[in-house]
Parts: C-alpha cells; sequence; structure tokens
C-alpha cells in the first residue's frame, strides 16, 4: 500500500485571494504548497484593464511572506466596456494569461459582468485569434431558470453557440458540477478544458441541507446530486488531460457566511492537497494525482510544468486548523466530515 507520493510541485487553476487584509491572511494558506494560480479579478470595483491587474499582482507580490515562492497569474474581468486592444496589450506584455466570463449576478461580485453576448463579440475573437483562453463561469442566471439547472441550461444556451461562432477560442469550464459538464468537455476538442474543485469531489447538496443548513458548504455554483458529484470523481481521476485543479478557494469571514444572507463559497486552500489526494484514493487513483493538479493546467495553458516538487505521506489524521484569523474576521476551513490522513511534509 502507497504511503508516500512525490509529484511535480501543484498549480491552482482558479483562486480568490481578494484584497487587503484578506490577502494578506489567505495568500500563505495557497503558496505553502501551489506553485502560481489563476487569479480572480472579481474585486470590487474588479479587475477589467491591463493596468489595473499589474497593480494587483504587486500587491499580491507584496503580501507574499518572505521565503515562500509562488507566481499570481492575472486575468481580466469581461464587461461590456472591454477594449479589445487593451487585452491583448496586456496578454502580450505576459502579464494576463486569461479572461474571466461571469454572467451578470452569477456570483459574488458578479454585477459587473455580461449581460449580451453579442457586446463582447470582438473581444472574443481577438481572444481566438491571440491565444488567451476564456475561463467562465457556466451559469446562466434567469429567474425562471432552477438554480440546480443553470450549470445544463449554460451549455446549450450559451457556450456551445459562443464556441461554434468564435472558432479556436480557448474555453475553460471553471468549477464544473454537473455530469453535464463533464460530457460537454469529454465529447469536444482540445480547446476546452475544465477545472473541479476540491470540495464538489466531496459534497453533494445533501451536505449543504440534510439536518439543518450549512452555510460553510453553500457555494457557486452549488453542490448537485450525488449522481454529478460521482461524475466529477470520475472525471477527475480518469486520467483525461482536460480536467485539471482549480479550488476556487473563496475566503469569507464567518460572520459574512453565518448570516440571514449568506456569502457563497468554499475555503479550502489551507488543506486542498490532502482533500484530493484522499479522494484519488480512495478510488486507487493515486498515479493520476500528478496529472490533475500539476501537468494538465499547464498543458492547457501552454505553460512549463513546475520543475520543483512536493512529497505527500499517508499517516495519523492531519489537524489542520478550524479557521484562518484575518484583521477582518475569522474565516473558516472546509471540514470534509472524514479523517484526513494525507499531508505535505
Amino acid at each position: 500500500m502507497t504511503d508516500s507520493i512525490t509529484i511535480r510541485r501543484p498549480d491552482d487553476w482558479h483562486l480568490h485571494l481578494r484584497d487587503g487584509a484578506m490577502l494578506q491572511a489567505v495568500l500563505p494558506e495557497t503558496a505553502r504548497h501551489f506553485a502560481r494560480a489563476i487569479i480572480m479579478p472579481n474585486l470590487v470595483p474588479p479587475v477589467v484593464r491591463g493596468e489595473q491587474a499589474a497593480s494587483y499582482r504587486d500587491r499580491i507580490m507584496a503580501a507574499l511572506p518572505d521565503g515562500m515562492s509562488f507566481e499570481p497569474l492575472m486575468t481580466l474581468y469581461l464587461t461590456e466596456d472591454t477594449d479589445a486592444e487593451d487585452v491583448a496589450a496586456a496578454h502580450a506584455s505576459g502579464l494576463v494569461k486569461a479572461v474571466k466570463l461571469y454572467p451578470a449576478g452569477a456570483t459574488t461580485n458578479s454585477a459587473s459582468g455580461v449581460q449580451d453576448f453579442d457586446n463582447v463579440r470582438s473581444v472574443l475573437e481577438k481572444m481566438a485569434e491571440i491565444g488567451l483562453p476564456l475561463c467562465v463561469h457556466g451559469e446562466v442566471t434567469d429567474a425562471e431558470i432552477d438554480i440546480f439547472d443553470r450549470e445544463a441550461v449554460f451549455i446549450d444556451r450559451i457556450l456551445d453557440p459562443i464556441r461554434k461562432a468564435t472558432p479556436g477560442l480557448r474555453v475553460v469550464m471553471e468549477h464544473i458540477t454537473t455530469k453535464d459538464g463533464v460530457d460537454y468537455v469529454k465529447s469536444n476538442d482540445a480547446d476546452l478544458g475544465a477545472t473541479i474543485t476540491a470540495h464538489h469531489l466531496i459534497i453533494n447538496r445533501n451536505h449543504i441541507l440534510v439536518g439543518g443548513i450549512k452555510p460553510h458548504y453553500y457555494c457557486l455554483p452549488v453542490a448537485k446530486r450525488e449522481e454529478h458529484r460521482l461524475a466529477l470523481l470520475a472525471a477527475a481521476t480518469s486520467g483525461d488531460g482536460r480536467y485539471f485543479l482549480g479550488t476556487d478557494s473563496a475566503p469569507h469571514t464567518d460572520a459574512n457566511k453565518e448570516m440571514a444572507c449568506g456569502c457563497a463559497g468554499c475555503f479550502t486552500a489551507t488543506n486542498t492537497m490532502s482533500l484530493v489526494a484522499e479522494m484519488f484514493e480512495s478510488q486507487g487513483a493515486l498515479d493520476k494525482l500528478e496529472g490533475f493538479v500539476s501537468l494538465n493546467g499547464p498543458a492547457f495553458y501552454s505553460l512549463p510544468v513546475n520543475e520543483d516538487t512536493i512529497t505527500l505521506t499517508k499517516g495519523e489524521p492531519v489537524d489542520y486548523p478550524d479557521k484562518i484569523e484575518t484583521e477582518d474576521g475569522p474565516v473558516t476551513v472546509f471540514e470534509p466530515g472524514f479523517p484526513l490522513h494525507w499531508r505535505v511534509v
């Protein structure tokens, strides 16, 4: 039985770091294990221009503790006013690695997102021309669409038409949560990839609702039925290079999570590697772990894999902190509901 595994240092292809005091507190939790991360741009105000991305990157690097190595991979927030030439210049400079599409109102700080997709067509065409990936939050926001159906409807109504209208556009379906998402990626070409979070490998909608509402399991896209969780787990552990880790680790203070209208997001940066290793072992797929967390993402983004390595060992349960303290208040660390025996040493 394997009790030690050494892999290339992993990357996180979907991460929220926030800003200010929250950034200072949560950045070390990611940088401890991850070499790079795609940084989400949904600040207030959002990161929509190259100069704003450069400024945000500077703030991230200023917050990085001495002795830690970490590279933030910056993104721009797509709006109906986004300038295609600014996007191209930011990409050409090496600063921006992707553009993020939020349908307006889909998740935290997404009010500036896209409502009329015809208004961003020129930007998408430029991105296809220069090879810049589009990261999509794949949900529609129509009031009449059930929240558990939003991802499937998005694929049919928005994503598939966008891809057909923009040949060559590289797209990442971020944090897929359904068998529909898994199957759509599987049935398409190498220009389409998908990230899968650690928490969506572990929880289904029962975990949020049965026995009382669990606010720290509430996220967007919301966890779905067990059949969808099992489809995600099968995809992640399959060895298919189109699926890779994007934690969507999203810190909110406990006060903001536990209020009457609580914020969406699971904070997993602290224990992601233990969570994922545990799930891969459960499927007899530890040999596929390095591909999912360290190799597939760089291949999709046309970046080199990390040269350094990390080692995980299996032993007594890992004692992770319940909360990360910040100047704004405590942030609860995701609790999977079972012991975690794998740790990074």
